[in-house]
């Protein structure tokens, strides 16, 4: 599989498996079904994985961790996330964590945290969970609802940490490309990982961030490509989820009339949505979560599968992607 590298010299597999799934979004994951999916995506030759604390109140990290211990630590990059602690929840027992999102138990619960020392205690207790030496890549984790402390003490902490050589690249990982494209402007940072703003569907980062990226010479890693599953099918559903919510019409349109051109060019909808957001300077990688051996199998056939540039050219005409 092709690399492609940070401008500190991270090289990331163009494909990488996200592990919301490891950490039972939506429902149970079995360490069957993780491991299966893990070894599909290695031996595919996907060498960059992401997790967070976030993700099944630590259970992707736990999972996820074990898997790479098989592994020698050189062979591969892990990118985690720090924002949200994970303490106790005396009320929880008993309970599950789904309201959000995840079906584990909420003995846990999430604690906003971009202070200076909760981000070096998340990035401790995320090491501890791993049971690995080094974290390659730490995000700030939707830190949307928390710009100053993020700005003034979070960024800050991680350069510190990179500069210790604790980890190797820092950024930040939202579902909005304004307030990362601020980060670009105020500090050093390394790679940004973006998701849902930059799609076959969806172009918006192209009013802020991806052109300063490339100035900048910082990577980004471009997440939820599919906008929530809307790009997931050949043909989208009429109930096709947009951003976790429902789909509006008019997208549901749009994503018919982007299918229709794939078509003519023998090319499924979910192919052209893993293809596109690599076609731009800034992007390094493709982030895409699987659950099952099968699901990251797809993943890799879609991104193996080639696009021929007139399909490009067609949808640049009817005014589907830009110019």
């Amino acid at each position: 599989m092709q690399t492609r590298t940070l401008a500190n010299g991270l090289a990331l597999t163009e494909l990488g498996l996200g592990t919301a799934q490891f950490g039972n979004l939506y429902r149970e994951t079995t360490d069957a079904e993780a491991e299966g999916a893990f070894e599909a995506a290695w031996q595919a030759g996907i060498r960059s994985f992401d997790t967070a604390p976030h993700y099944g109140l630590g259970l992707s990290e736990r999972r996820l961790g074990a898997l790479l211990r098989t592994k020698d630590r050189d062979d591969f990059v892990l990118s985690t996330k720090a924002g949200r602690l994970l303490v106790p929840n005396p009320g929880g027992e008993g309970q599950r964590d789904t309201d959000s999102g995840y079906d584990v138990p909420a003995t846990l619960r999430r604690q906003w945290d971009f202070s200076a020392d909760g981000i070096k205690r998340s990035i401790d207790e995320s090491l501890e969970r791993l049971g690995l030496d080094r974290i390659d890549i730490v995000y700030l984790h939707d830190p949307d609802d928390h710009g100053g402390p993020a700005m003034e003490e979070a960024l800050p902490a991680l350069l510190r940490l990179r500069e210790a050589g604790v980890i190797t690249a820092i950024g930040a990982g939202m579902n909005q490309s304004a307030m990362p494209a601020e980060f670009i402007r105020r500090y050093d940072i390394d790679v940004v990982m973006l998701a849902g703003r930059y799609t076959l569907l969806e172009q918006g980062a192209l009013a802020d961030l991806m052109p300063l990226a490339v100035d900048r010479g910082v990577g980004v890693i471009i997440a939820g490509v599919y906008n929530s599953g809307l790009l997931s099918r050949d043909r989208p559903r009429s109930d096709a989820k947009y951003n976790y919510e429902t789909a509006p019409a008019e997208l549901v349109a749009r994503a018919h009339r982007i299918a229709d051109i794939c078509e003519r060019h023998g090319v499924s909808l979910p192919d052209a949505a893993v293809a596109f957001p690599l076609r731009h300077p800034a992007t390094v990688s493709v982030v895409v979560g699987g659950r099952t051996d099968e699901q990251v199998r797809g993943s890799v056939e879609r991104y193996l599968r080639p696009i021929p540039d007139a399909l490009w050219d067609d949808l640049r005409h009817e005014g589907l992607i830009p110019q």
